[in-house]
């Protein structure tokens, strides 16, 4: 027997209470006066005086039952008072009434004491009603959401609209908007939020009823009750959807008892009084100890006691948990008695002393009781617990919080009692993620924040990226030394919140303990058990409300998660020189697909996994040595497999679930050699199959021989970083980018206080009633922004810290590295889950946009590398063939598209090898119509911003002409075009015969499609608009309008920026498609300055109408667009590509002179010759837009201008009249150039090579065309006569 209490291991057998025979041998083992005057010490009545030692009764351990006996005897008056009270009707044990007093549709837990809401405004009440005297109970809320909190009587009626306190006879209190119920409303009270406690006091004595929030008495809310026969009071409430509360009505000791006021169950009285009495007992033996040879009793401290394993101490302790063990089972007494028992234990002596002695209570704890006493026991524990945390108010130095967790891990610290709380308490019954989470608190003056940061100060610009920021230029002096004042208080705030954060990491490190598998399974693996069916039930679960973890617990579990796992993983490091430290951290490819790790239902990158296993058989069987088990492919896919494929029998003789280690050295493997896998539940694995031994690789199954052998760490480990990443795409990222939230409103109040300062300083002093509001309005933003300071100094230090940065951080890395190494297995790159590319993206934008301006991204180790890394996965995988996924092939393209636009990520783009980035354009080159085009547009549109004509605006010049005070204007990122990747777009336009055509051809496709909707679409919206009866333009159909107009702007730069970079395309007609490219541009060209253009056209008269969702449509973003293109044509390009696109532009019947006159202000052409006139100040000018426009751009319109009015002119003069049969039959716009070969039939040149673009059929008969030869009819007649 060990003689020291933390290496206790004692045998219940030994100690159990036997025959009196043979306690009477026992009783031998001390003199029976030390004996006696022990039991004395320890079972002596504190009601009675002591006694001289003399006149007592000897005891021992064969009287010592009946002594103990009397000790716990209970006055009959207790004894009945626990039966029915005057003035309550109903159960004595008070739950909610699931039966029939609900209305709605909720959800009740177990208990029936917790509630979730799951219609619109659902009703509940309790069991057991109040008619006479004082009562009070209790209501934890859960969620801060709309809920009505009170009491109602048994005639109420309430609906899916009216709840508690809007009948008559209901009264509530509903904190979510600080109001008071009772048919009516009015402001009553505190705003509530998740974690506070409100207490609900009725008197039916004096006809009251009032509130308290956190044990802090709100007021007397309602008077004068309806009292009498029949009137009796229900505890009820009502509460919206997913909103969740808890009530207590006295099955737990009430958090905040009220003087006068009874629970409305009353609590055990007889068996807490007992147990009181037993724990008197238990602290005896902690405080004496025996000193057999002095033969005294040694009075010590109970911090300091140490079991000798002496057999008197322990038949004593026997005798006390045979009557305490079935007390220590019932919740009240838990939390009661035991639980302050063990707080102040913990709080005795020195943290080592605090951890011994309750190591040693925990081993007797388990030594005394049944195992179902000790694991009821713990279990209310450590629910208790979870409770009192929870439901804590915070206090400045967060002592309470502080007080509960470490009493958490004490308990933890105890290997056994850690193994049953994971395997059956804390991920199953408790929401133990709790245990990781700060609650931000909505009062910051309860909280103390008013004295840690007494100086408060907000930026006083938005400084997110792509706006301007001027603040640290414009900061006086005075706002600096607040800024700092400020900044000192936040990090007094920061210091106090990272010890509770370290102790929350410690509780994770216990849990993540490998080194504990004495006598069973290690910690660790019994977490990952539990881990992996948290994230499945937060994964697949989305719609079943109790069972998912809200997403501000996630986000703190997630940084203790990762803080616990990088320690472990360094650590491992330490010990293993070969293994690699976190910082280089990745997740291996072959976790993917080798079956040991559940993803559950997730998406893969390739599709379904069934499908993938199918398809991916021979690929997992040559670079991995794996076969998937047949058996499994047949249940998923419900094909037989082929006969010549089954294995050796050889092959069935290796356990399914085993990994055999055949990789060293790599060789092609025969099939019977290679290794069948089936896919594991959480559930089903071992230590053996995420480990490994000598035979097995465990997790690491089917390494593909791009990995390196050694491992990186441990395997289990590296299924927590998995879930951690797992965790961050569930719902962490959202909750990051909800919290920004509160810095917003910050920004939002400062821009209203500066408004109103601005006011009060311009407005004149003989105005006192203006002045006098405009105070009171400064006075009132004024304190909301000393309020929202304190409260995002709490938010930057729980949610946005440096460190919390730094974890983000790390885990983008890790992923970055992960889908690295993924790559590089080829086709088994398909089994990678979506969520890695997710979180890779979703990190990058969370570090870009959530954690400024404290934390600058720019700031972190490695940036450019990172920055540079994750271009490389964009531009790579953007367009990988692997990826089947569209919603998450559609993200890669929106991340991309947002890369481009800041000039950091844009040079990290131009930083990736030239390779990549030439295989990058070409994806962007290919033809829109295989794809969704939209967005490879808007990133080529992104790398030109800033060189195209009159293309050089952050804020759309038409809104700023009309509102230019106006800061809430659309904002557009600052110019940052790529002149590189404009090169690489060049050459490939350049390389071959079939790039450009067939680009060119899908982006005038496009183009057409897009004007035109957007033509039809402002057609009905005039009509509606001109309708007499009242009519609103769907907002719908305002925004699919704005889009297909931004959509051809867009469009057009493109071609824009074609036509600078590659002008011989449409210009070099030595090209066999560059003349009709040139005729079809021309076409849509003239077709859109037409259109908008006209004088009091349907353009015009919806940019009059100025539609809420169609502020960018003006002339000055296409008309720009435009003239940039004809500027390119016609000024810029050789002479002989001018004289071609001038004649094919005026050839095209649809030009019109005027059209380009409006692009300077004139009505009509100016005579040959003459000055161009002054433009008319009320009509579209580019010259109106000289803050955007260079006087070089308007000399070249002018130039331009000049050049097609001469050509006009001559053109007119030269053109001969041609007969109808010699136009085109298609267009009548030209004459006939082309004849199909076999049919015969006949065309102008651009009809046909726009119609073989698509098609290759005669447009008139239906025959394959072969060939297309030229035709003259001059030539064609000649042959005729003179074969005749």
């Amino acid at each position: 027997m060990a003689s020291k209490g933390a290496g206790m291991s004692f045998s219940r057998k030994s100690y159990r209470l036997t025959s009196d025979a043979e306690k009477s041998r026992v009783t031998g083992i001390m003199h029976e006066k030390l004996l006696n005057d022990y039991l004395h010490r320890i079972f002596s009545s504190p009601d009675h005086a002591p006694t001289a030692a003399t006149s007592r009764k000897p005891l021992n351990f064969q009287n010592l039952p009946e002594h103990l006996d009397q000790l716990l005897q209970v006055d009959s008056e207790d004894e009945e008072s626990q039966g029915q009270v005057e003035g309550r009707l109903g159960p004595s044990t008070v739950v909610l009434d699931h039966t029939g007093g609900f209305e709605g549709l909720l959800l009740v837990d177990d208990d029936l004491l917790g509630v979730i809401g799951h219609s619109n405004f659902g009703t509940i009440r309790s069991t057991t009603c109040v008619y006479k005297g004082k009562w009070v109970y209790e209501v934890l809320i859960s969620s801060q959401g709309l809920m009505q909190i009170g009491w109602c009587t048994i005639n109420c009626r309430f609906n899916q609209e009216e709840g508690v306190g809007d009948t008559h006879n209901s009264y509530a209190y509903d904190g979510n908007r600080v109001r008071k119920w009772n048919v009516t409303t009015t402001n009553y009270g505190k705003a509530w939020a998740a974690g506070d406690i409100v207490s609900c006091l009725i008197d039916l004595d004096d006809g009251t009823l009032s509130f308290s929030l956190n044990g802090v008495s709100l007021g007397t809310a309602f008077e004068d009750l309806a009292r009498g026969p029949g009137m009796a009071y229900f505890p009820a409430i009502s509460l919206s959807f997913k909103e969740s509360v808890a009530f207590n009505f006295g099955s737990r000791p009430l958090r905040y008892p009220v003087a006068g006021y009874r629970p409305l169950q009353d609590p055990p009285r007889t068996d807490l009084v007992r147990a009181q009495k037993l724990l008197g007992c238990f602290r005896a033996v902690l405080s004496v100890e025996l000193d057999p040879v002095e033969g005294q009793l040694v009075e010590k401290q109970s911090s300091e006691w140490q079991s000798q394993g002496q057999p008197t101490v322990l038949l004593t302790l026997a005798h006390i948990f045979h009557r305490f063990a079935p007390l220590l089972r019932k919740v009240y007494l838990v939390e009661a008695v035991l639980m302050s028992f063990l707080l102040g234990i913990a709080e005795a002596g020195t943290p080592a002393q605090a951890q011994s002695i309750l190591h040693q209570i925990l081993d007797l704890l388990w030594l005394f009781m049944e195992d179902y006493e000790v694991h009821d026991c713990l279990k209310q524990l450590m629910m208790s617990l979870l409770r009192l945390y929870r439901f804590s108010p915070i206090v400045p130095d967060l002592s309470l919080q502080i007080r509960y967790l470490r009493l958490t891990i004490a308990i933890l610290r105890h290997d056994k009692s850690r193994k049953f709380l994971l395997s059956n308490v804390l991920f199953d019954v408790l929401r133990s993620a709790v245990f990781f989470y700060i609650k931000c608190p909505l009062r910051v003056e309860e909280a103390g924040l008013q004295e840690l940061i007494p100086t408060t100060w907000w930026p006083h610009r938005s400084s997110r990226e792509g706006k301007d920021d001027k603040e640290m230029k414009d900061e006086t002096a005075e706002e600096r030394l607040r800024r700092r004042a400020y900044e000192r208080g936040c990090q007094r705030l920061k210091k106090r919140i990272e010890v509770v954060e370290e102790l929350q990491v410690q509780i994770l490190k216990l849990l993540l303990n490998n080194k504990d598998d004495n006598g069973g399974e290690a910690s660790r693996y019994i977490f990952l058990t539990k881990f992996r069916k948290f994230l499945q039930e937060n994964a697949s679960g989305r719609g079943n409300m109790p069972l998912l973890c809200p997403p501000e617990y996630m986000v703190c579990f997630l940084h203790r998660l990762i803080s616990a796992l990088r320690y472990y993983w360094d650590d491992y490091k330490v010990s293993n020189p070969h293994a690699s430290f976190s910082e280089e951290a990745y997740v291996p490819p072959q976790v993917f697909y080798n079956g040991k790790v559940d993803y559950f239902d997730l998406q893969r990158l390739g599709g379904l996994l069934s499908h993938l296993r199918k398809t991916l058989r021979d690929d997992l069987a040559s670079k991995a040595n794996i076969l998937i088990d047949p058996l499994e492919l047949q249940a998923a896919t419900m094909d037989d497999l082929d006969e010549d494929e089954e294995p050796d029998p050889a092959a069935a003789q290796v356990p399914r679930t085993a990994a055999v280690s055949l990789m060293t050295p790599r060789r092609p493997l025969s099939t019977s050699e290679k290794v069948k896998v089936r896919t594991l539940s959480a559930e089903q694995r071992t230590r053996e199959d995420i480990e490994g031994s000598h035979w097995n690789e465990g997790l690491l199954l089917g390494r593909p021989p791009e990995e390196p052998e050694q491992p990186l760490t441990e395997n289990s480990l590296l299924e927590v970083l998995d879930g951690a990443v797992m965790m961050y795409n569930l719902s962490v990222h959202q909750q990051l980018g909800k919290m920004v939230g509160v810095s917003d409103d910050v920004n939002e109040y400062a821009m209203a206080l500066r408004d109103t300062e601005d006011k009060l300083r311009r407005c004149p002093k003989r105005r006192k009633d203006i002045l006098a509001e405009l105070t009171k309005s400064q006075k009132v933003f004024s304190e909301k922004l000393d309020h929202l300071s304190r409260r995002l100094a709490w938010v930057h230090a729980t949610v946005y810290s440096q460190e919390k940065m730094l974890d983000i951080y790390w885990l983008l890395r890790v992923c970055l590295r992960t889908i690295e190494h993924g790559n590089r297995t080829g086709p088994l790159f398909a089994f990678m889950p979506e969520f890695y590319l997710s979180v890779a993206i979703n990190s990058y934008s969370a570090l870009k946009n959530y954690f400024g301006p404290v934390h600058s991204m720019e700031e972190l180790p490695g940036y450019e590398e990172t920055l540079t890394r994750l271009a490389a996965i964009l531009a790579k995988h953007f367009a990988d063939t692997r990826i089947v996924g569209t919603d998450i092939r559609d993200s890669l393209m929106q991340a991309l598209a947002s890369y481009v636009c800041y000039p950091h990520s844009l040079r990290a783009v131009e930083r990736i090898p030239e390779e990549q980035r030439i295989a990058m354009v070409r994806s962007l080159l290919a033809p829109y119509e295989q794809r969704p085009w939209a967005q490879t547009n808007w990133i080529l549109v992104r790398l030109w911003r800033g060189c195209g004509f009159g293309y050089r605006y952050t804020r759309l010049p038409h809104l700023l002409k009309t509102k230019p005070e106006d800061a809430n204007l659309p904002s557009l990122q600052k110019p940052c075009p790529s002149t590189l990747l404009q090169q690489h777009m060049a050459d490939l336009l350049r390389q071959g015969p079939d790039v450009a055509p067939s680009f060119l051809n899908s982006v005038l496709n496009q183009l057409n499609w897009a004007f035109s909707e957007f033509i039809g679409m402002i057609q009905e919206i005039q009509q509606a608009a001109e309708r007499l009866e009242r009519n609103f333009v769907d907002s719908r159909q305002l925004k699919v309008c704005a889009t297909c107009f931004d959509l051809s702007v867009s469009l057009l730069r493109v071609l824009e920026m074609t036509i600078t970079l590659v002008p011989e395309i449409f210009l070099d007609w030595a090209q066999p498609t560059s003349e009709m490219l040139l005729r079809r541009l021309a076409q849509l060209l003239n077709q859109v300055l037409n259109r908008v253009t006209a004088e009091r056209n349907l353009f015009d008269r919806v940019v009059t109408l100025r539609l809420p969702g169609l502020e960018s449509v003006d002339h000055y973003p296409i008309l720009v667009a435009v003239t940039g293109i004809l500027v390119r044509l016609l000024v810029h390009g050789p002479a002989s590509g001018i004289e071609r696109a001038t004649s094919v532009l005026l050839a095209d019947p649809c030009f019109q002179l005027r059209s380009i006159c409006y692009l300077l202000g004139q009505p009509e052409p100016p005579a040959p010759g003459t000055a161009l006139p002054t433009p008319d100040q009320k009509r579209f000018s580019l010259q109106s837009y000289t803050d955007y426009i260079s006087v070089e751009e308007l000399a070249q319109v002018e130039q331009m201008l000049t050049h097609l009015t001469s050509a006009s002119a001559q053109a007119a003069a030269a053109s001969l009249p041609t007969s109808e049969e010699d136009l085109c039959p298609i267009c009548y716009a030209h004459p006939i150039s082309a004849v199909f070969q076999p049919c015969g039939h006949k065309s102008c040149k651009a009809c046909i090579n726009q119609h073989l673009m698509n098609n290759k059929d005669c447009f008139f008969c239906k025959a394959t065309i072969v060939s297309v030869e030229d035709w003259e009819k001059a030539a064609n007649s000649s042959a005729t006569s003179s074969a005749a």
